[in-house]
């Protein structure tokens, strides 16, 4: 099977001088959904970043559909849609429905036909009642799946994900899985929650130190309790006896 995403030996540092990838190298193949876990500061932002293409590339390669990206982040853009840990930093306009088509409008598409395709998108995911609110009186959980939409609508080749299911209760929690597990789309997700990372992800590899410790097939991975103490992580709730 083809690849979609390949990193190389990512390297990157920020301004302070704080390390934040050591070396990373994982492969995403097409139509593959991978978790990536880690304690916190283990790095999973910080690669998601870099995948998504809000950082240019220090050191190390990034391949999309096996072509190099080099120092073109505009590139990863215009295939990767990033769903960022808190939605608020996506939603910013006076409705849901202004929201999800902006980034359709702001690549030139006319604002009917953009609108149109917003509607379809938030039906899509079962929200179509909340395209006239303001987001910000939105719940948590109807932020995720606004944000969410917005995303979708454009129709990206790979979703990345940033801990889409933090601070949501069980019932959105678990519309955010509904909505997640079967689309077609190649997927990376960091996330902390291990029994989102087994009910969506077929593999998934561990964080630590800026470094990718393990990579592996779920749920095998995260029956390795010992292997989890080791990296900062705990056993997921459906393993514990």
């Amino acid at each position: 099977m083809s690849k979609a995403l390949e990193v190389k030996d990512l390297f990157y540092q920020y301004p302070d001088g704080t390390p934040a990838l050591n070396g990373v190298s994982l492969s995403l193949k097409r139509g593959e959904k991978l978790a990536v876990i880690g304690a916190n500061g283990s790095g999973k932002s910080t690669l998601l970043a870099h995948l998504a293409g809000c950082f240019v590339i220090e050191s190390g390669e990034i391949l999309l559909f096996d072509e190099p990206v080099g120092r073109e982040p505009e590139r990863l853009r215009n295939a990767v849609g990033m769903i960022f840990q808190d939605p608020d930093d996506q939603l910013f306009m006076p409705s849901v429905l202004e929201d999800v088509a902006f980034g359709l409008i702001s690549r030139g598409m006319d604002v009917p036909k953009a609108r149109e395709l917003a509607m379809k998108a938030l039906e899509e995911i079962l929200i179509p009642h909340l395209a006239h609110r303001p987001p910000h009186r939105l719940s948590g959980g109807e932020k995720r799946m606004v944000a969410l939409a917005g995303i979708l609508v454009m129709r990206p080749d790979i979703l990345v994900l940033d801990e889409p299911s933090a601070t949501l209760d069980p019932r959105a929690r678990r519309r955010v899985i509904d909505v997640l597990r079967p689309l077609d789309q190649s997927m990376v997700i960091a996330t902390h929650d291990l029994d989102l990372a087994l009910d969506v992800c077929t593999g998934a590899v561990i964080m630590s130190g800026g470094k990718i410790t393990v990579c592996g097939k779920l749920p095998d991975l995260l029956k390795d309790k010992t292997l989890l103490l080791e990296n900062g992580l705990e056993l997921p709730l459906k393993f514990l006896s």
